[in-house]
């Protein structure tokens, strides 16, 4: 079962539904079997569906008993089957992360609109008309917004001058923006994006191009989380990279090692115990420590507040598969990814 949105307006940023003869299965009124999933369609497409009626925006809101889902997915998407098949035989195990990593890299990125929903014979829709908007894109942000008087979205740290229906998102950096009309602008610490109001849903092209360059802003932001917390890199630089570690009360890291980079950790708030080779010691705001490369070592935080580290990474390779780890409270020491390390010399 899906819920089917009533439009209001001829709508290009959504998926629709056509809905087909009531649903004899569901033993209530107001339930229609599913004719097809419409893909988002261009404005004249959109006005007809409007005007013809029995079209509905996909809400990707679903109900469903997991043993039926189970089934569909199994008769529908083999693959997908047989991974969640071997996830499940492992949960609880000490293979339980390795397996969901190796099992979510091999599976293909699909939705479960186009693995299931689209094939399956069991689909209804229940029409809604409950206030629902897809904030999935930064359009959506004009229906759920307060606007000023020239009818801008503005939020965060922007200073505009004479624009009109406009949005305007910004963070930490100042935005500064004059004269605009219809148009987006959402600067973040990943990336600063910038485009005409009717052309927001080409976001995806954009990611399309990014994973066509193999880069890696669609796959890392600036601030990863991690289970005992999160670190932000501040720059990255040729043979160096600036880190801030945020590392919650009554956690710690792997006890690992590096073999193509030293590290050089200052406290800034909280006390940091550090292993570092046979040694183990506390340090206090604003003193540091070093980490030699090859050096096995870990970071703890017995405190009450959560530990604050400026991280400085030298060496000839920066990237976070060039970690080996002995010891994990959260189970990755299998993960070791140092088979696949490029081998650098010193004159790299």
């Amino acid at each position: 079962m899906t819920l089917g949105i009533k439009p209001d307006r001829p709508e290009t940023g959504y998926g629709y539904i056509k809905a087909g003869p009531v649903s004899e299965d569901a033993g209530v009124d107001g339930v229609y079997n599913v004719e097809a999933f419409v893909e988002k369609p261009n404005l004249d497409k959109a006005k007809e569906y409007v005007k013809h009626g029995g079209y509905y925006w996909n809400s990707g809101i679903f109900i469903w008993k997991t043993k039926v889902l189970l089934g569909e997915i199994k008769k529908h998407d083999q693959a997908l089957y047989s991974g969640l098949m071997e996830i499940k035989q492992n949960i609880g195990t000490e293979k339980e992360n390795e397996v969901i990593q190796q099992v979510f890299k091999r599976l293909k990125s699909v939705s479960i609109d186009y693995s299931v929903m689209e094939k399956t014979e069991l689909a209804a829709v229940i029409p809604a008309d409950i206030g629902w908007s897809d904030v999935g894109s930064w359009t959506a942000l004009d229906d759920v917004s307060d606007r000023d008087a020239a009818g801008n979205v503005v939020s965060g740290n922007v200073i505009d001058i004479g624009s009109h229906d406009s949005i305007i998102y910004a963070e930490k950096r100042l935005v500064a923006t004059i004269g605009l009309k219809d148009v987006i602008v959402v600067d973040t610490p990943d990336a600063t994006l910038v485009c005409d109001k009717q052309r927001a849903q080409d976001v995806k092209k954009i990611v399309d191009e990014l994973k066509k360059r193999k880069s890696s802003e669609h796959l890392i932001h600036r601030t990863v989380h991690r289970p005992w917390g999160s670190y932000t890199i501040l720059e990255d630089g040729d043979r160096y990279k600036i880190k801030r570690l945020v590392i919650n009360p009554g956690t710690k890291l792997s006890h690992q090692l590096h073999y193509h980079r030293s590290e050089h950790w200052v406290v800034v708030s909280g006390t940091a115990r550090v292993t570092n080779g046979e040694n183990e010691y506390d340090v206090h705001p604003n003193e540091s420590t070093y980490i030699p490369m090859s050096t096995k070592h870990r970071l703890e935080n017995r405190g009450k507040i959560p530990l604050q580290i400026i991280e400085v990474q030298n060496g000839e390779y920066l990237e976070e598969d060039d970690i080996v780890r002995f010891d994990d409270d959260y189970n990755r020491q299998n993960q070791s990814q140092r088979k696949s390390l490029p081998a650098l010399s010193k004159s790299e």
